[in-house]
């Protein structure tokens, strides 16, 4: 693959995780059982659409087709998108969204400290800003899979539930395709299968911590290669409409 195809596809990748997962995130503001979690829960959001733009914007400034980040956001149809799968799983309730949230956290925590100090400046410069809010956010996480594991039995118990449904979906962050082990060999990320033990590890402390059993490994590995499911359509339905029924409007 072209070198400046690879930097846009790569782009896409870190852009589409933040503006998915932004997005199921800005579905739960309201709802939270706490006013101080609404607005947690949006600013976690915010922030992760802040970094979903520079990525949609470095990835259009490298197709070199005109396309800013509202027209990769916006324009692009579910087949185009790159994000892995664990970021689309519907919210359910509060401990399946601090679950989810964890999960991503934790190899964000792993993956942007790492793109920071790569060979790409673009990538680099994106990176070491993402990796600061992702410092906090996983603080934040972890903190409630604490509070909610070693709680009262009705929270230990949704936690154990919301873990293990999404303990599947967290495998694909860790497959290496072509792609990824291109971008790699340039010393822009980091191979995503180098960042598996150090997130187990990172994990299985985290669930002593909170008194749970972490989920079978294999179950973890059965989901490397899944790329997709039912889901995206649906969020991208609710995210695209106005754009695309009022194409090229400014308020």
């Amino acid at each position: 693959m072209p070198r400046q195809a690879a930097r846009t596809a790569g782009a896409l990748r870190l852009g589409d995780d933040r503006l998915i997962l932004g997005q199921r995130l800005c579905e739960r503001v309201g709802r939270a059982h706490a006013i101080e979690e609404d607005i947690a829960l949006a600013n976690t959001a915010l922030d992760l659409l802040g970094q979903a733009r520079l990525w949609l914007t470095l990835a259009g400034q490298a197709e070199g087709r005109g396309r800013d980040e509202d027209a990769l956001a916006f324009f692009r149809d579910e087949p185009e998108f790159q994000n892995t799968p664990l970021t689309e799983q519907p919210n359910g309730d509060f401990a399946r969204v601090i679950a989810r949230q964890f999960f991503f956290d934790l190899r964000a925590n792993l993956l942007l400290p790492k793109i920071a100090a790569g060979a790409d400046p673009a990538f680099a410069e994106i990176a070491a800003k993402g990796a600061k809010e992702a410092d906090y956010h996983l603080r934040r996480s972890e903190m409630w899979m604490l509070r909610l594991g070693d709680g009262v039995p009705e929270s230990a118990r949704r936690l154990r539930d919301a873990t293990g449904d999404l303990w599947h979906f967290c495998g694909a962050m860790f497959f290496a395709d072509d792609l990824d082990r291109e971008l790699a060999r340039d010393g822009i990320i980091p191979d995503p299968e180098s960042l598996l033990e150090p997130w187990l590890d990172a994990a299985r402390k985290v669930f002593a911590r909170a008194k749970l059993e972490i989920p079978d490994r294999a179950e973890l590995e059965s989901g490397r290669e899944l790329r997709r499911t039912e889901h995206l359509g649906f969020i991208l339905a609710e995210m695209q409409r106005l754009p695309r029924a009022h194409p090229g409007a400014k308020w």
